[in-house]
Protein backbone atom coordinates (compact mmCIF):
# COMPACT_ATOMS: atom_id res chain seq x y z
CA UNK A 1 0.00 0.00 0.00
CA UNK A 2 1.26 3.59 -0.82
CA UNK A 3 1.77 5.37 1.82
CA UNK A 4 -0.46 8.75 0.99
CA UNK A 5 1.66 10.97 2.49
CA UNK A 6 4.02 10.64 -0.05
CA UNK A 7 2.19 12.40 -2.63
CA UNK A 8 1.70 15.22 -0.70
CA UNK A 9 5.12 15.67 0.01
CA UNK A 10 5.48 16.61 -3.29
CA UNK A 11 2.85 18.75 -3.73
CA UNK A 12 4.86 20.41 -0.08
CA UNK A 13 8.19 20.85 -2.39
CA UNK A 14 6.79 21.83 -6.16
CA UNK A 15 7.29 25.51 -5.48
CA UNK A 16 11.42 24.86 -4.28
CA UNK A 17 13.62 25.56 -7.70
CA UNK A 18 16.74 24.18 -5.79
CA UNK A 19 16.60 21.59 -3.47
CA UNK A 20 20.23 21.07 -2.27
CA UNK A 21 21.12 18.39 0.67
CA UNK A 22 24.74 19.41 2.67
CA UNK A 23 26.46 15.77 3.17
CA UNK A 24 29.35 14.35 4.52
CA UNK A 25 28.80 10.59 5.18
CA UNK A 26 30.46 11.50 8.24
CA UNK A 27 29.68 13.40 11.28
CA UNK A 28 32.12 15.69 12.86
CA UNK A 29 33.23 17.77 9.59
CA UNK A 30 31.99 20.71 9.75
CA UNK A 31 28.78 19.99 7.65
CA UNK A 32 25.92 21.74 9.91
CA UNK A 33 27.84 24.62 10.21
CA UNK A 34 28.39 24.80 5.95
CA UNK A 35 24.74 24.23 5.79
CA UNK A 36 23.77 27.22 8.01
CA UNK A 37 25.92 29.67 6.33
CA UNK A 38 25.65 29.08 2.80
CA UNK A 39 21.75 29.35 3.79
CA UNK A 40 22.20 32.34 5.38
CA UNK A 41 24.42 34.08 2.98
CA UNK A 42 21.77 33.17 0.15
CA UNK A 43 19.16 35.13 2.14
CA UNK A 44 21.01 37.89 2.72
CA UNK A 45 21.06 37.92 -1.31
CA UNK A 46 17.35 38.45 -1.40
CA UNK A 47 16.99 35.05 -2.51
CA UNK A 48 13.55 32.95 -0.85
CA UNK A 49 16.17 30.41 1.21
CA UNK A 50 14.83 27.55 3.78
CA UNK A 51 16.66 25.38 6.00
CA UNK A 52 15.72 22.23 7.70
CA UNK A 53 17.29 20.16 9.65
CA UNK A 54 17.23 16.69 9.50
CA UNK A 55 19.80 15.67 11.16
CA UNK A 56 18.12 13.00 13.80
CA UNK A 57 20.85 12.60 15.59
CA UNK A 58 22.17 15.90 16.79
CA UNK A 59 20.40 18.59 15.47
CA UNK A 60 23.05 21.70 15.14
CA UNK A 61 21.67 24.50 13.32
CA UNK A 62 19.62 26.38 15.79
CA UNK A 63 22.73 26.57 17.82
CA UNK A 64 24.79 27.64 15.26
CA UNK A 65 22.26 30.44 14.34
CA UNK A 66 21.04 31.31 17.77
CA UNK A 67 17.47 30.18 17.41
CA UNK A 68 15.71 30.35 20.77
CA UNK A 69 12.03 30.30 21.55
CA UNK A 70 10.72 29.56 17.97
CA UNK A 71 7.99 27.37 17.24
CA UNK A 72 6.44 26.58 13.45
CA UNK A 73 2.99 27.79 13.18
CA UNK A 74 -0.27 25.11 12.09
CA UNK A 75 -2.20 26.27 9.31
CA UNK A 76 -3.00 22.91 7.07
CA UNK A 77 0.26 21.83 8.14
CA UNK A 78 3.29 23.45 9.61
CA UNK A 79 4.74 26.74 8.35
CA UNK A 80 8.34 27.07 9.84
CA UNK A 81 9.06 30.26 11.58
CA UNK A 82 11.43 33.19 9.37
CA UNK A 83 14.94 33.31 11.35
CA UNK A 84 17.31 36.03 10.01
CA UNK A 85 15.41 36.12 6.26
CA UNK A 86 15.21 32.20 5.61
CA UNK A 87 12.55 30.01 6.55
CA UNK A 88 14.04 27.44 9.48
CA UNK A 89 12.96 24.50 10.26
CA UNK A 90 14.46 21.55 12.43
CA UNK A 91 13.48 18.26 14.23
CA UNK A 92 14.77 20.02 17.35
CA UNK A 93 11.27 21.46 17.82
CA UNK A 94 9.91 18.41 18.38
CA UNK A 95 12.53 16.58 20.23
CA UNK A 96 13.64 19.79 22.05
CA UNK A 97 17.22 19.28 24.06
CA UNK A 98 16.99 15.33 24.12
CA UNK A 99 18.28 12.55 21.66
CA UNK A 100 15.73 11.28 18.88
CA UNK A 101 15.64 7.01 19.76
CA UNK A 102 14.32 6.70 16.47
CA UNK A 103 15.54 3.47 14.94
CA UNK A 104 14.82 2.16 11.02
CA UNK A 105 11.30 2.44 10.37
CA UNK A 106 10.75 5.08 13.23
CA UNK A 107 13.19 7.67 11.45
CA UNK A 108 11.44 6.77 7.61
CA UNK A 109 8.34 7.77 9.35
CA UNK A 110 9.25 10.85 11.06
CA UNK A 111 10.92 11.93 7.78
CA UNK A 112 7.71 11.11 6.14
CA UNK A 113 5.57 13.30 8.29
CA UNK A 114 8.01 16.47 8.69
CA UNK A 115 8.20 16.32 4.65
CA UNK A 116 4.58 15.96 4.42
CA UNK A 117 3.18 18.82 7.03
CA UNK A 118 5.95 21.56 6.37
CA UNK A 119 4.71 24.04 3.98
CA UNK A 120 7.48 26.08 2.59
CA UNK A 121 5.81 27.64 -0.47
CA UNK A 122 8.01 29.32 -3.25
CA UNK A 123 11.61 29.47 -2.50
CA UNK A 124 14.67 29.44 -4.83
CA UNK A 125 16.53 27.36 -2.53
CA UNK A 126 16.08 24.61 0.36
CA UNK A 127 19.09 23.21 2.11
CA UNK A 128 19.09 20.46 4.15
CA UNK A 129 21.39 19.81 6.57
CA UNK A 130 21.66 15.85 6.11
CA UNK A 131 21.87 13.09 8.77
CA UNK A 132 25.43 12.09 9.45
CA UNK A 133 26.51 8.67 7.60
CA UNK A 134 25.08 6.42 5.07
CA UNK A 135 21.95 4.94 6.20
CA UNK A 136 18.87 4.05 5.44
CA UNK A 137 17.59 8.08 6.60
CA UNK A 138 20.03 8.98 3.59
CA UNK A 139 18.36 6.68 0.86
CA UNK A 140 15.15 8.18 2.55
CA UNK A 141 15.75 11.25 1.46
CA UNK A 142 16.57 10.64 -1.53
CA UNK A 143 13.86 8.74 -2.65
CA UNK A 144 11.48 10.95 -1.27
CA UNK A 145 13.02 14.40 -2.61
CA UNK A 146 12.98 14.56 -6.14
CA UNK A 147 15.04 17.13 -7.99
CA UNK A 148 17.51 16.82 -4.91
CA UNK A 149 21.38 17.55 -5.20
CA UNK A 150 24.09 17.17 -3.17
CA UNK A 151 26.97 19.40 -1.42
CA UNK A 152 29.35 16.96 -0.14
CA UNK A 153 31.78 18.16 2.97
CA UNK A 154 34.70 16.56 3.42
CA UNK A 155 38.06 17.46 5.62
CA UNK A 156 41.76 17.06 5.00
CA UNK A 157 41.45 13.54 6.97
CA UNK A 158 41.95 10.50 4.67
CA UNK A 159 39.85 8.84 7.04
CA UNK A 160 37.13 11.43 6.77
CA UNK A 161 37.39 10.79 3.05
CA UNK A 162 37.21 6.97 2.67
CA UNK A 163 33.48 7.58 4.28
CA UNK A 164 32.89 10.64 1.49
CA UNK A 165 34.22 8.18 -1.13
CA UNK A 166 31.46 5.35 -0.32
CA UNK A 167 28.76 7.99 -0.28
CA UNK A 168 30.41 9.69 -3.88
CA UNK A 169 30.04 6.51 -5.15
CA UNK A 170 26.56 5.35 -3.94
CA UNK A 171 24.86 8.97 -5.31
CA UNK A 172 26.72 7.95 -8.84
CA UNK A 173 25.18 4.58 -8.75
CA UNK A 174 21.83 5.84 -7.70
CA UNK A 175 22.13 8.67 -10.31
CA UNK A 176 21.79 11.22 -7.87
CA UNK A 177 23.51 14.56 -8.93
CA UNK A 178 26.21 16.04 -7.14
CA UNK A 179 27.01 20.14 -6.97
CA UNK A 180 30.55 19.54 -6.16
CA UNK A 181 32.65 19.11 -2.90
CA UNK A 182 34.31 21.44 -0.26
CA UNK A 183 37.32 20.62 1.79
CA UNK A 184 36.76 21.81 5.45
CA UNK A 185 39.27 22.74 8.32
CA UNK A 186 42.28 22.31 6.01
CA UNK A 187 45.35 23.88 7.94
CA UNK A 188 48.28 21.97 5.46
CA UNK A 189 48.96 22.51 1.66
CA UNK A 190 48.05 19.53 -0.03
CA UNK A 191 46.34 18.39 -3.07
CA UNK A 192 45.10 15.36 -2.22
CA UNK A 193 41.48 15.57 -1.37
CA UNK A 194 41.10 17.94 -4.36
CA UNK A 195 42.68 15.16 -6.65
CA UNK A 196 40.68 12.40 -5.30
CA UNK A 197 37.40 14.30 -5.90
CA UNK A 198 38.42 15.16 -9.25
CA UNK A 199 39.34 11.96 -9.97
CA UNK A 200 35.55 10.90 -9.67
CA UNK A 201 34.26 13.80 -11.68
CA UNK A 202 33.63 16.16 -9.45
CA UNK A 203 33.54 19.74 -8.99
CA UNK A 204 36.00 20.62 -6.41
CA UNK A 205 34.12 23.86 -5.12
CA UNK A 206 37.43 24.97 -2.55
CA UNK A 207 38.94 24.58 0.63
CA UNK A 208 38.07 26.02 3.69
CA UNK A 209 41.37 26.88 6.04
CA UNK A 210 40.66 25.99 9.90
CA UNK A 211 39.52 29.18 11.15
CA UNK A 212 40.10 30.24 15.16
CA UNK A 213 38.01 32.59 15.51
CA UNK A 214 34.62 30.42 14.13
CA UNK A 215 33.90 28.87 18.15
CA UNK A 216 33.72 32.36 19.02
CA UNK A 217 30.76 33.27 16.30
CA UNK A 218 28.69 30.57 17.07
CA UNK A 219 25.29 31.78 17.98
CA UNK A 220 26.20 35.45 16.24
CA UNK A 221 25.28 35.41 12.65
CA UNK A 222 26.89 38.74 11.67
CA UNK A 223 30.29 37.28 13.59
CA UNK A 224 29.56 34.31 12.13
CA UNK A 225 29.68 35.84 8.41
CA UNK A 226 32.67 38.10 8.90
CA UNK A 227 34.76 35.15 10.06
CA UNK A 228 37.39 34.02 7.48
CA UNK A 229 34.94 30.94 7.01
CA UNK A 230 32.01 32.83 6.56
CA UNK A 231 33.63 34.72 3.68
CA UNK A 232 35.11 31.65 1.90
CA UNK A 233 31.43 30.21 2.35
CA UNK A 234 29.90 33.68 0.48
CA UNK A 235 32.66 32.64 -2.28
CA UNK A 236 31.05 28.94 -2.38
CA UNK A 237 27.84 30.77 -2.72
CA UNK A 238 29.01 32.44 -5.88
CA UNK A 239 29.43 28.88 -7.52
CA UNK A 240 25.49 28.08 -6.79
CA UNK A 241 23.61 31.25 -7.97
CA UNK A 242 21.68 30.49 -11.27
Amino acid sequence: MVDPRIGIIEERLKGINNIIAVSSGKGGVGKSLIASTLALTLARRDYKVGLFDLDFTSPSTHVILGVKGLQPKEEKGIIPPQVHGLRYMSIVYYSGEYASPLRGADISNALIELLAITRWNNLDFLIIDMPPGISDAILDIIRLIKRIKFLIVTTPSRLAFETVRKLTDLLSELGIPVIGAVENMKMKESQFIQQQVERRGITFLGEVRFDTMLEEAIGNVNKLSATQFGKKIQEIANILEP
